[in-house]
């Protein structure tokens, strides 16, 4: 990960947890807590990759496990928002080009809010935390899925936003210029004629009239 996106990535899940723990988790919703922390890692997943969405749901996951008041062990939510972040980046398309319909990141969302409920339980149950059958399973999931698609359309277009607007790829510069290339390449297609040696030729040409001027001012001069 190159460094603007891990400065990035650092601050935009740092001020996710800091507003879950200060102001989502004091509301007092019933069922499961709006959950921000994932929405932020699923923006930067769906624009950095699968590898990178990895990371940062790991770290961030990390973060959540030691931030006051959590009550579960360490590294259960960071081994479930590393699997989400990972999952997430799978979308991301091969090209680096942006997603064009809001369908595919709010399906994600979805997913990601069912997948991430589900894989805390079941590792809660692998330790011995039953809490998850306590409250009920099937409410978290409901509330989850709901509070997750209030908060999408507010907070991921924003964060694929800054994501893509501070990554600056040259990989992403050379496509452009291939794209450049290949329109240069159709605009003198079926002509015969390389765009190169027509701006070769007329810069011939002027060169040629400007000597040729020179040459009758020169002579009107000797006259």
């Amino acid at each position: 990960m190159r460094f603007n996106r891990m400065l990035l990535s650092t601050a935009l899940v740092v001020v996710a947890l800091v507003l879950q723990v200060s102001v989502l988790s004091r509301l007092q919703l019933p069922g499961a807590v709006p959950d921000l922390v994932l929405l932020t890692v699923l923006g930067l997943a769906m624009v950095y990759g699968h590898v990178a969405g990895a990371f940062i749901g790991f770290g961030a996951g990390l973060l959540a496990d030691l931030a006051p008041p959590a009550d579960h062990a360490a590294g259960r939510y960071a081994l479930v928002l590393c699997v989400i972040g990972y999952l997430a980046g799978l979308v991301r398309p091969e090209n680096g080009k942006p997603l064009r319909s809001a369908t595919g990141p709010m399906a994600v969302v979805v997913a990601a809010a069912v997948g991430s409920t589900l894989l805390y339980a079941m590792v809660g149950a692998l330790v011995g935390d039953t809490a998850a059958r306590r409250v009920g399973l099937v409410g978290l999931l409901f509330t989850a899925v709901i509070y997750d698609l209030i908060l999408a359309p507010f907070t991921v277009p924003l964060i694929m936003w800054l994501a893509r607007r501070s990554d600056n790829d040259p990989l992403v510069d050379s496509q452009n210029s291939g794209g450049t290339d290949v329109a240069a390449g159709w605009l003198t297609s079926g002509t015969g004629l390389r765009l190169g040696s027509q701006r070769g030729g007329l810069r011939l040409k002027a060169a040629r009239s400007r000597a040729t001027r020179a040459g009758r001012i020169k002579g009107v001069k000797r006259l």
